[in-house]
């Protein structure tokens, strides 16, 4: 343990966090000093009120090293706050136990090293006077105390008292509390801090006593009315803003001419010369279609962006233009993408064929007769490239009901393999199987089964 110690405390030696609060000029602070323990004394106070009446008892309750006793270094992480980690040692000589039969508290001679790190995140409340800065923080850290450690939850108080813009002197007191239930493990106590900090990080490279983060040309001398950039070509606009650095413009344009007088600066005008609208860049459209005559193949007659001005052609006339036609040399209907439409008389002549398609009992295999069926199914849908169908099947009740539904997806899937091993395409076909579930009939009479046990083909709209 007693090694442990040293490392732990040789490693805080270069990590910590300050309570002071640094700002975006300068970010990282390093801050060194004293702290104090106050043995102990809050957790053994019967009441919020007890833990904080003696506070500044110091002589009583403290345990101070007469040493730089802890280090810190944080970060500013913006909007008032700053993060970092704590690391201190030090030796607790009292213990405070509750007060006894006399109203007092008992202090304990003990000699325990302590080394604690905790991690903060400080909130500075705001500068007072210029130098006097009030803070509040919280955080957690863990604690060794003799042979033992433990993990706390933190916050506190502080004050910092800014000497100059980089260094100042900083109090803060923080409570820590422990989780553990025994006192002699680890009591949740009271650490007070006091040190000197020192701020750093600006960088102004240019040397214009203006910080890099606030320079809007930080690698180049300006004035600060600039924010410490220069103005070339003295148009009042400065060089980080001109969108023509070394030509003298006006600020409607950035510090650009605009040549053309359209009200397009000449560097975003795709024709300076001449005038044109803003939604074209500055060139002319003489068919009004939108597009710049210098990108349209049709400058005088109007069409779509798509086709580069020009319209779109439509070969059969059929008001379906080419690139959407489905049968672009066959006059359709809208609704069919340019293709005929399939007549009801059509249609009609499908349902019929699909009533008489016949499966052996029990199976998906095709009654010899039904292959004519079929044929004269394909021959039809042949006629009709372009339209899609469903082949659905349907049972009867007699069977189990998962039997009936697997028996009707594999028929109607019968059908749509053998249309597909007659030459229509696959991806205008899809069946489905809906088993007993979709009578046409009674299932009480052999007619009325016959009837629902049945294939249909229909149309994809």
């Amino acid at each position: 343990m007693k090694h442990l110690n040293k490392l732990v405390l040789a490693i805080f030696m270069f990590a910590g966090l300050s309570s002071q609060a640094q700002d975006s000029d300068n970010p990282w602070a390093f801050t060194f000093g004293v702290n104090a323990l106050d043995g102990g004394r809050v957790s053994a106070a019967g009441s919020i009120e007890d833990q904080f009446s003696q506070y500044f008892d110091a002589k009583e309750y403290w345990s101070v090293v007469p040493s730089v006793s802890y280090l810190s270094v944080s970060r500013y992480v913006g909007d008032n706050f700053s993060f970092g980690l704590t690391g201190s040692f030090n030796r607790m000589e009292k213990f405070v136990q509750p007060r006894g039969e006399d109203g007092k508290y008992v202090v304990e001679t003990v000699d325990l090293m302590y080394y604690g790190v905790d991690a903060v995140v400080n909130y500075s409340i705001g500068t007072f006077f210029k130098a006097f800065e009030p803070t509040a923080h919280v955080g957690g850290g863990y604690t060794f105390l003799g042979d033992n450690s433990a993990g706390t939850v933190n916050g506190g108080l502080g004050l910092n008292i800014w000497l100059s813009e980089t260094i100042g002197l900083g109090l803060r007191s923080t409570y820590k509390y422990s989780f553990e239930d025994d006192r002699s493990v680890m009591p949740t106590h009271m650490q007070h801090f006091a040190g000197v900090t020192f701020k750093f990080g600006g960088k102004d490279t240019d040397g214009d006593g203006i910080y890099d983060k606030d320079d809007a040309c930080p690698e180049v001398f300006g004035l600060k009315q600039y924010n410490g950039c220069p103005d070339t070509d003295l148009d009042g606009i400065i060089d980080g803003s001109d969108a023509c650095p070394d030509i003298f413009g006006l600020a409607e344009f950035q510090g650009c001419p605009d040549t053309d007088g359209d009200g397009i600066a000449d560097k975003d005008d795709s024709c300076p010369e001449v005038k044109g609208p803003k939604e074209l860049n500055g060139c002319p459209d003489t068919d009004g279609d939108g597009i710049a005559d210098k990108d349209d193949k049709c400058p005088d007659v109007k069409g779509p962006k798509e086709n580069q001005g020009c319209p779109w052609p439509d070969r059969d006339g059929d008001k379906v233009f080419d690139k959407d036609d489905r049968c672009p040399d066959v006059a359709g209907t809208v609704a069919n993408n340019g293709c005929p439409e399939i007549s009801e008389a059509i249609l009609s002549s499908l349902r019929d064929y699909a009533k008489t398609i016949l499966f052996e009992s029990g199976k998906a295999t095709f009654q010899q007769r039904t292959f004519t069926v079929l044929q004269n199914i394909t021959g039809i849908l042949k006629e009709y490239p372009n339209a899609r169908f469903s082949i659905e099947g349907h049972t009867d009740s007699d069977g189990k009901d998962a039997s009936n539904q697997k028996l009707s997806e594999d028929r109607a899937a019968a059908v749509k393999n053998y249309l597909i091993e007659n030459g229509i395409n696959a991806s205008r076909l899809e069946s489905k199987g809906f088993g007993e579930s979709m009578p046409l009939d009674t299932n009480k009479t052999k007619m009325g089964k016959a009837n629902n046990r049945r294939v249909e083909v229909k149309l994809i709209k």
